[in-house]
């Protein structure tokens, strides 16, 4: 178990501890880290070896020191999610979490590194698809699984690996479900884990406003998206690991690790999240006729979609005749050109439901 190296950037308080101060100062927050995992340690010692055993067949994990990550902006109604994952975890065994807030300037990556330091092998997060993605970054490459707490409104992450919207039963599958490795993207040191895209899908992502979101839910992606129906072709070259380049016309290029879009929408069906490489989906309607053959094809989960051409490839280069909107994991990143892809493999532990009958 990591010790600590240096104070959280962003308040910090235990959920066990609501009068403790989440100001403190960087000498409490250490006292407060080294608390946390010398009670962990104690806690996991103390669990007779039978009793550990029975919990793991039974499909329990042994204690575990863990850390929340949540964006205050976009989760509401955080003290009753505190409670909910207190008591979960309490339920359960588990030491009281590490709690961090992200802020505009470290949206999660810092705090994701200041828990895997602080000794957590678990991290919550709890926030929208940017909040997650970012904490991904912090989290790559590291032996600390992710938990997913779902509270945007896309939640791309969740829906693809079927993690439950109540907050207490995403706890519960942390502390009795099962695990899992997956490839982490790579877009110029940016991480993602479901989809990067150049095109007419972020053009949607960045359009739906927050507010409209918020109050609709998914169906604002669907009033984004008929606004950009009629958006002009880009032509692009797609270079695929070590092939000659390709040059199409379309509407957007989506590069997926998993399949499902907003709304539970399967667009890429071969698409593996653990298989080294990344599914290429280049969407090129004209018409209004073509976009909607595409969509049925896409619903019906039909093998072959017209409009529709998929590709594979562990590294992949878009190259736009002009500036695009680019998206990462639904998080709208600068406009550009380009798009550079490549794959981690094996690059983040999940938390993820147990098979069927495990």
């Amino acid at each position: 178990m990591a010790s600590p190296k240096s104070p959280p950037r962003g308040r910090s308080a235990t959920l066990a501890e609501a009068d403790c101060d989440t100001r403190a100062a960087p000498h409490a927050d250490r006292l407060l880290r080294r608390r946390i995992v010398n009670e962990t340690v104690t806690a996991t010692d103390a669990v007779p070896a039978e009793t550990s055993a029975a919990g793991e067949a039974a499909g329990a994990r042994g204690p575990l020191p863990t850390a929340v990550i949540v964006n205050p902006v976009r989760v509401d109604d955080i003290p009753a999610r505190r409670r909910a994952i207190e008591s979960e975890l309490a339920a359960a065994g588990w030491p009281a979490p590490l709690w961090l807030e992200t802020t505009a300037d470290e949206p999660g990556a810092r705090q994701a590194r200041d828990a895997v330091d602080a000794g957590a092998q678990v991290v919550f997060v709890c926030g929208g698809d940017g909040t997650v993605r970012s904490c991904i970054e912090g989290l790559a490459g590291t032996e600390v699984a992710l938990a997913v707490l779902p509270a945007g409104t896309g939640n791309l992450l969740a829906t693809n690996f079927g993690v439950p919207t109540d907050t207490a039963a995403a706890v519960r599958l942390a502390t009795h479900g099962g695990r899992r490795r997956i490839d982490v993207g790579d877009a110029g040191g940016q991480g993602f884990a479901v989809m990067a895209g150049m095109g007419f899908d972020a053009a949607l992502l960045d359009d739906a406003s927050t507010k409209l979101k918020a109050v609709i839910g998914a169906p604002a992606y669907v009033l984004s998206a008929v606004k950009h129906l009629r958006d002009r072709r880009m032509h692009v070259q797609i270079t695929l690991d070590d092939a000659a380049p390709l040059r199409r016309r379309a509407r957007t290029v989506v590069i997926g690790n998993v399949g499902r879009l907003q709304g539970g929408v399967r667009l890429l069906a071969d698409a593996e999240p653990d298989n080294g490489q990344l599914e290429v989906a280049i969407l090129a309607p004209h018409t209004w006729h073509h976009w909607v053959t595409l969509l049925w094809g896409v619903l019906r989960r039909h093998r072959d979609v017209a409009h529709m051409e998929i590709l594979r490839a562990a590294r992949i280069i878009v190259t736009s005749d002009r500036d695009q909107p680019r998206q990462l994991d639904g998080d709208v990143i600068e406009p550009g050109r380009t798009l550079t892809l490549s794959v981690r493999p094996g690059a983040l532990e999940l938390c993820v439901p147990r098979p069927d009958g495990a």
